[in-house]
């Protein structure tokens, strides 16, 4: 195990975030952010901004289910035949 004994480790600021315990979290904060990398200070990290949340890939389309129903349909009648 690495000594935790660096002076840069033990001034830099620490996340605070409440644990599943209840206590505060003792992990150094991102730079530049308030929270380490596990309770939401790593790049990226959230819920994307505005409705973006809420995207359709096409997958689950109305108009991609009607396709696969088509295709699944039409290959049915050539099995039948």
């Amino acid at each position: 195990m690495h000594s935790r004994e660096n002076p840069a480790f033990l001034s830099s600021p620490r996340c605070g975030a409440k644990t599943r315990k209840g206590i505060p979290c003792k992990a150094p904060a991102v730079r530049g952010k308030k929270r380490c990398r596990m309770h939401g200070g790593a790049k990226g990290s959230g819920a994307p901004k505005g409705n973006r949340n809420a995207y359709k890939h096409g997958f689950c389309t109305a108009e991609a289910k009607n396709e696969r129903d088509f295709a699944r349909n039409l290959l049915a009648d050539l099995r039948r035949t």
